[in-house]
């Protein structure tokens, strides 16, 4: 088939397009063309890169007939966060290409009522912020899309994208690379809250398998919706348990209160840790494993300590791992 993937360089078509070449697709990736994919791969020679500037390109109401220009069986948009890109893009595709698949978030869930978190469900509260609020609406949008008869969509919502290339959101919830100095020092943490909370993490390969699986599985995901995360969640506590044994240490931390772990860090780390860890995410992934036979491969320590080998080897990340 041929394949377009919108904003295929960074996380996840970093490894979605060489597993989509390796499939035998003709594939074609529309970025900024700003950056390179983040882990290099011989397939990447065989893709054809479009540049294109989406957020003026929506403005001036021309970027749906540049994709639908390209011909594809298929659509993969990576980096869509309003619903009325959403929509454009879904109303110039309608009748033009044959389904389309959307990169949602967990954080279309705000703070959780009950675990695991399944699609649909009540499990949560309504989203935190604007970025949830529009993933949320676009899931919504898409789903009826297909239900009306329209367009055949799917929406696949990652939970905290680990893998080789970027600082993985750590046991604080944040991306302070002192956290990680402090744990391979032996130094001692103040943790806030109860060190109970939960993130759920997962390897942007398992991602890509996850839209490479969708894809061929175009019934069974038509107007589905999919939490795509690892086979478990990590607790705050127990994430630093296993982090410490990286570096050969016993863990060392305080509970302490939020206003007091604001005292500890930097206005902006404080505000990543609340964000990440007042949700409280833990999903289910039944669904997508029944209906697209989605099976990652990573547990998420596993695909974080692949992120922290990579920092380190890379010198982005100044602590020796065992």
């Amino acid at each position: 088939m041929k394949i377009v993937v919108i904003g295929g360089s960074g996380h996840i078509g970093s490894f979605l397009i060489p597993r989509l070449v390796r499939g035998g697709h003709d594939v074609i990736n529309i970025s900024r063309g700003t950056s390179a994919a983040y882990v290099d791969a011989p397939e990447w020679q065989q893709v054809r890169q479009v540049t294109a500037d989406r957020h003026l390109e929506d403005r001036e109401g021309t970027f749906g007939d540049r994709v639908a220009g390209l011909g594809a069986d298929v659509v993969i948009d990576l980096v869509c966060f309003t619903l009325d890109s959403a929509t454009a893009l879904v109303k110039r595709l309608r009748g033009e290409t044959g389904h389309l698949l959307h990169c949602g978030s967990i954080w279309r869930y705000g703070a959780s009522r009950k675990l695991p978190i399944s699609e649909g469900s009540d499990s949560t509260a309504e989203p935190l912020d604007e970025y949830g609020i529009q993933k949320r609406d676009i899931a919504g949008m898409l789903k009826g899309e297909t239900a009306s008869g329209g367009l055949i969509t799917t929406s696949l919502h990652p939970g905290h994208i680990v893998g080789p290339g970027w600082h993985p959101v750590g046991p604080l919830g944040n991306f302070d690379p002192s956290v990680w100095q402090k744990i391979a020092a032996g130094q001692p943490l103040q943790i806030p809250g109860g060190g109970t909370e939960l993130m759920h993490h997962v390897h942007a390969d398992d991602l890509a398998q996850a839209f490479e699986k969708a894809m061929q599985s175009r019934e069974s995901a038509a107007g589905e919706d999919f939490n795509i995360v690892a086979p478990s969640a990590l607790t705050v506590r127990g994430y630093l348990e296993i982090a410490a044994s990286w570096f050969g240490r016993e863990p060392h931390s305080e509970m302490v209160s939020w206003e007091d772990f604001r005292e500890t860090t930097t206005p902006e780390h404080a505000d990543t840790s609340w964000a990440h860890l007042s949700r409280n995410h833990c999903l289910t992934i039944e669904k997508a494993r029944s209906l697209l036979g989605y099976a990652p491969r990573y547990e998420p320590e596993q695909a974080v300590r692949e992120a922290l080998q990579w920092l380190i080897g890379n010198n982005k990340l100044k602590v020796q791992i065992t």
